[in-house]
């Protein structure tokens, strides 16, 4: 018997789409040519396995010690190795060496399967080489990171891409067994019903836990640099160090190593010490001179060993915590030289050297792409290029606000400056010279930052080979939004206006068009739907674009074709316009029922791409539904999917006379005309993106064609509007749970619906019968919180530097606190400033509340929102980072926050997100084979497209978090317990490190661990599992959420499991509460909450209680599902189960009573509950049914 499962996981799509497919031809042109991609699949899949089966073993023999055996894949570049060895327990502590097989030194950008003499077992040496004054740079840092490997201090401050994860706290810090005498009660705050949101227990620290220190002082000393007779001999530079002895050391760092000198504070005597010691690596001088180092670091390196890597690996991109605690800041030379170098514009891997961010990006795209390898090659180096990329733009955004970089034009108002660093162009969004004043000012101009990275990423996820887009990155910082950009070579030469050679850059006074970016735009335009369109230019002549008029193509010094200011990448949005000009007449029934048009703060409101999708979906299913009736069935194929056999049966239609053809042909132009079909002979949806904007004139003969194309745009409006944000009702059905702002965005987002239309969903939902089963929909939160950031963002433009934590402090005690005082001035220069933001910030609370009340108390108590959670979101949108510690929201007498609990604030960064395309089109085949019950073959291709994810991405990557979760989930379903528990571990610290440790999915994938824990027999672990994810769902969201309901039922499950009866009854009688709430007290969840409910009062003894649930759950189950279904039998027998036994224990009642001799009553049996129908009610908690398949019907599946 083989298991099948129905399953919602299997339902999500990876988090990067395949490029846009491309628009479909008529059945009439050539047969269908197997492209490059489907030419090399085969090849592909082998060379799959390939990456996946050739791993083998080698010996590392460093000098001194004795050799280690060590597991490498072949595909690991050489660098690769060198990196694996830095971090491995017995080379940690080397960092310049090379590496040598048969006394030939390997080349570090080699693969090692292609090395000569490479087979397992080879035995390659690490060789110590001479250092220079980076490598000596480097190996201090190597050794400054070995030193606080696992001080949480860096972490906390956002940098060198560490992140927290707590997952081993729960699952190896508990080591006592899984026995019943250990105190299964969780702390009050985690209970049912307790309404404190305690905040340090997201951070917890184990109660074993003490910072081990090897050192007091490691810094640069004041001798530095080297001066000329010193740099003969060799030196460097020169450390200061204080041992935990309190010995002072004087270390010379010289081309051979590191040895003590005998220099001293005030006495500079660079000569070595008696007796001389001189060692290649900092660590092993240290070792020798310091005991209590030696001790010390042998401890780290102990326990720095037993973190899992998914711990100690670097993220690819920076993740920032909103809250932490605020340490001891501590002596560090690293973190001193690393920041002096940064505000310069260097690298400390480069040595002061500059690298051309703009020739590295386009040289990775560049690279050739038709094997996997190649594909994978190319890809693999986009990616890294692009992490270094949004990496030194953060930075350098924040050495510009910083006020750490001279701007280009210091003459001009702060606003207007640009900035070039690190070889990177740095520009603020406000509105420079009135250019965007034709489209709404500083508002359009904050906005056209999102929306030109939004074309970005819409013309590199198409890949047209030869059209180059720039690198870009847009950074929220302190208020102040800050676009940074790789330079076109030649541009800063000349003015922009000499340089662009198609598109205007005047809203149309002047346009330009280009044969080689017609040629190459037009490639992109059609998976992107952009109309092929003519406009006029100054002297009234028709010119031909491919994209929207604001698109500038400039040809570089380098030859290369750029695309810029992609802002028009998608159609607009009628239904919000700048200003409002829409003849009434225009607009559709459906928008004016809701309102529409508009005012908007700005007119480059645009449609997504997922609405734009939905909508030619629709389109096409309507037109199909037309030619059905109009020309029958034989037609259909027209419209389907083209394929080898679809045109043959097209080749012996066209034997038919002709009187049939021009029939048909009749009605596929009718049908196309009635869509709105660009073409005339096939189905092809295209928007012009330049029929609102201002400034552009089309020439008379496209007059028809314009007003076509604005009533298709209003037909997209009002698609949105009465089709999108009605299907956001399937929350009814729990298919999307929004927990936080994230989450609730996504769900839009999928949806093709704007965050802009969150009003009309609030007013949508108001008026529903069963707005209450929605109400863990965020709307109002979400719109308090996106109001209070935009006033967040100009109230905070105008704060000197020295006032920020009380502004900070101030404006967040305005939004959430219930004391109307405020706090004491820190100073007097501080005092006059603070009043006039309390009168502004006072003025724009009010505002920004939607309901007419006077204050956010009573809109936190008329919405049930939980100021905690509104800080965690104010705080995660702003780039807020607050002190751990409890705030007494409450309090009327004193405010939340003071200036001391706004610890730092981070740069918000959005950046493009490149990935491996291969990998992703696996997964996709993946999800279709599992749907199709084909698990094993599921499993394979997920598989094969982590190996790929992994290869391109490394292995902390959400792409790769997927895989995993989707791995471990089959492997559940197969029966494979041990490898679900082993993927899943890995997907939630991936989730906790590259998400957060209170992200919404990180919570997913704490429950989902739970449920494997318990099925592989670790109950202990598993509750410890599920009271974490409570405690996170409290702290995001509050107790009243349908995610609160699945995790009581569980906890109730496990609990009952476990013979935690008294607690198991407070969980399940608040999940039974929340499903009635949310799914109705007729649903069949609700019956199931019933009926877990009757198990335990029966496993009490306690069989009223438990008949009285069982009954409700029977006349559910009778009511929806009818008295033949399982679940009605099943609870049928049940009932009568319980009956008896409540006759049994009565009887056995009256005879103790009765006191009477007579025959002995056997004393009645609570039945304890069994581990296997625990697994199985959790299974239908989570959403898993398991379907019984016969093996002939999994063979005929298999074969269809």
């Amino acid at each position: 018997m083989t298991l099948f499962s129905v399953d919602r996981l299997f339902l999500a799509a990876p988090h990067v789409k395949v490029p846009p497919s491309q628009t479909e031809e008529s059945p009439e042109d050539k047969p269908p040519e197997q492209s490059d991609g489907d030419k090399g699949n085969d090849l592909s899949i082998s060379d799959i396995v390939d990456l996946q089966e050739t791993g083998f073993t080698v010996r590392i023999q460093p000098p001194g010690t004795e050799s280690f055996e060590l597991q490498v894949s072949g595909q690991l570049l050489v660098a690769e190795l060198h990196q694996v060895l830095m971090e491995h327990e017995v080379t940690c502590h080397r960092t310049c060496f090379s590496l040598q097989l048969g006394g030939t030194a390997l080349d570090s950008l080699t693969e090692l399967r292609s090395i000569q003499g490479i087979q397992d077992g080879a035995l390659i040496k690490v060789v110590e080489d001479s250092y220079s004054v980076r490598d000596a740079r480097l190996h201090l840092r190597h050794v400054r990171d070995l030193l606080r490997s696992l001080d949480p201090a860096d972490a906390f401050n956002g940098v060198n891409c560490s992140s927290l994860s707590y997952l081993t706290f729960y699952t190896r810090g508990n080591k006592a067994p899984e026995k019943e005498s250990v105190d299964f009660r969780p702390p009050e705050y985690i209970l049912p019903g307790c309404k404190d949101r305690l905040l340090t227990p997201l951070q917890p620290v184990r109660d074993d836990w003490k910072p081990l220190q090897c050192l007091r002082v490691l810094t640069m000393s004041s001798w530095n640099p080297p001066p000329g007779n010193r740099k003969m001999h060799g030196d460097l530079m020169y450390l200061n160090a204080l041992t935990m002895e309190d010995k002072e050391l004087n270390i010379t760092s010289s081309t051979r190593g590191f040895y003590l000198n005998q220099s001293t504070a005030f006495n500079f005597n660079p000569k070595p010490a008696v007796p001389t010691i001189l060692c290649h690596s900092l660590v092993e001088l240290l070792n020798q001179v310091s005991p209590a180092f030696r001790k010390t670091f042998s401890a780290l390196q102990k326990k720095r060993v037993q973190q899992h890597p998914y711990e100690r690996i670097a993220t690819p991109f920076q993740v920032f915590t909103w809250i932490a605690h605020q340490g001891d800041h501590s002596l560090d030379c690293v973190r001193a030289e690393e920041t002096h170098t940064s505000r310069m514009g260097q690298d400390e891997h480069t040595a002061g050297q500059s690298r051309d961010w703009n020739e590295e990006l386009q040289g990775c795209r560049e690279l050739p792409r038709i094997s996997l390898q190649e594909r994978l090659h190319r890809e693999r180096s986009v990616f890294k290029t692009n992490s270094d990329f949004v990496e030194a733009a953060t930075r350098g955004a924040v050495a510009v606000i910083d006020g750490n970089v001279m701007p280009l034009n210091p003459g001009e108002a702060p606003h207007m400056q640009m900035f070039i660093w690190n070889n990177l162009f740095f520009s603020l969004g406000f509105d420079i010279s009135d250019h965007y004043g034709p489209i709404g000012g500083n508002s359009a101009a904050h906005a056209a930052a999102t929306c030109d990275l939004r074309g970005a990423q819409a013309h590199s996820s198409v890949d047209t080979e030869g059209l180059h887009t720039l690198g870009t990155a847009v950074v929220d910082y302190r208020g102040i939004r800050v676009i940074a950009q790789t330079i076109v070579p030649g541009l800063l030469e000349k003015n922009q206006e000499e340089s662009v050679v198609y598109g205007s850059n005047d809203y149309g006074k002047t346009v330009f068009t280009h044969p080689r970016f017609l040629e190459l735009l037009d490639k992109t335009s059609k998976p992107l739907r952009i109309q092929r369109h003519h406009v006029l230019d100054h002297s009234d002549s028709p010119v031909e674009l491919c994209s929207g008029i604001e698109t500038k193509g400039i040809l570089g010094n380098d030859g290369r074709p750029y695309i810029l200011d992609l802002l028009r990448t998608f159609p607009p949005d009628l239904n919000f316009q700048n200003p409002v000009t829409e003849e009434r007449r225009e607009v559709p029934e459906v928008c004016q029922s809701f309102g529409y048009p508009r005012q908007h703060r700005h007119s480059l409101a645009s449609l997504r791409p997922e609405l734009i999708e939905a909508f030619v979906q629709h389109r096409s299913y309507s037109s199909s539904l037309v030619l059905f009736h109009v020309a029958g069935t034989n037609f259909m194929s027209r419209w389907c999917p083209r394929s080898s056999s679809n045109w043959k049966k097209s080749r012996e239609k066209s034997r038919e006379p002709e009187e049939k053809k021009k029939g048909r042909r009749d009605v596929t132009v009718k049908a196309c005309e009635a869509v709105g079909s660009v073409s005339d002979s096939c189905f092809d949806i295209c928007f012009n993106p330049d029929v609102c904007s201002p400034g552009v004139r089309f020439p008379s003969e496209c007059v028809a064609e314009v007003q076509r194309q604005r009533l298709l745009l209003w037909d997209a409006a009002a698609f949105l509007l009465s089709s999108q944000i009605p299907a956001l009702k399937d929350c009814l059905n729990h298919a999307a749970v929004p927990m936080d702002g994230a989450t609730l965005t996504s769900a839009l987002h999928q949806r093709g619906v704007n965050v802009r239309y969150l009003g009309t969903l609030l007013s949508e939902l108001e008026k529903m019968e069963e707005r209450g089963r929605l109400s863990h929909i965020l709307s109002v939160s979400e719109i308090i919180i996106r109001s209070a950031k935009h006033i967040f963002r100009t109230f905070l433009q105008d704060v000197e530097p020295a006032a920020f934590s009380a502004a900070v402090s101030h404006f967040l005690n305005c939004l959430l606190s219930s004391s109307s005082c405020c706090p004491d001035s820190g100073s007097d220069e501080l005092l006059s400033r603070r009043r006039s933001r309390r009168r502004r910030s006072h003025g724009s609370r009010v505002a920004l509340l939607t309901d007419s009340v006077e204050s956010i108390d009573d809109v936190i108590e008329k919405h049930g929102l939980q100021r905690i959670s509104l800080l965690r979101e104010i705080a995660i949108k702003t780039g807020i980072q607050v002190q751990m510690r409890e705030y007494a929201f409450e309090s009327r007498h004193r405010p939340v926050f003071g200036e001391e609990d706004v610890v730092n604030m981070f740069p918000v960064v959005r950046h493009l997100k490149p990935t491996a395309t291969d990998a992703t089109r696996l997964v996709m085949q993946a999800q279709v084979a599992i749907q199709q019950g084909l698990l094993k073959d599921g499993y394979e291709l997920i598989s094969q497209a982590l190996t790929l994810f992994s290869s391109v991405c490394g292995v902390l990557h959400e792409d790769v978090c997927m895989c995993l979760r989707l791995l471990g989930r089959i492997s559940y379903i197969m029966g494979e317990y041990a490898d679900a528990l082993s993927h899943q571990e890995k997907a939630v610290m991936s989730s906790e490190r590259l998400q957060g440790i209170d992200h919404p999915q990180t919570i997913q994938d704490y429950t989902h661990l739970a449920l494997y824990c318990f099925a592989s027999g670790r109950p202990s672990t598993s509750l410890q599992l599920l009271y974490r994810a409570r405690y996170l769902t409290l702290l995001v969201i509050g107790e009243d959420h349908p995610q609160v309901a699945q995790l009581d039922s569980m906890l109730g499950l496990v609990l009952h499991g476990l013979m935690e009866y008294e607690l198991s009854l407070k969980f399940l009688q608040n999940a039974l509460t929340l499903t009635s709430k949310y799914h109705s007290a007729t649903s069949l969840k609700h019956a199931h909450s019933h009926h877990l409910l009757a198990a335990v009062y029966e496993s009490k003894g306690e069989f009223r209680l438990a008949l009285q649930h069982e009954k409700e759950a029977y006349s559910i189950y009778k009511s929806q599902v009818g008295e033949d279904h399982d679940s009605t039998r099943e609870s049928s027998e049940y009932l009568k189960s319980l009956t008896q036994q409540a006759v049994i224990l009565q009887k056995a009642i009256n005879h103790i009573y009765s006191n009477t001799p007579s025959a002995c009553i056997p004393p009645p049996k609570f039945p304890t509950p069994s581990l296997p129908t625990i697994l199985q009610q959790l299974n239908l908690t989570c959403g898993i049914i398991l379907i019984p398949l016969s093996v002939c019907v999994l063979r005929q599946t298999s074969k269809e």
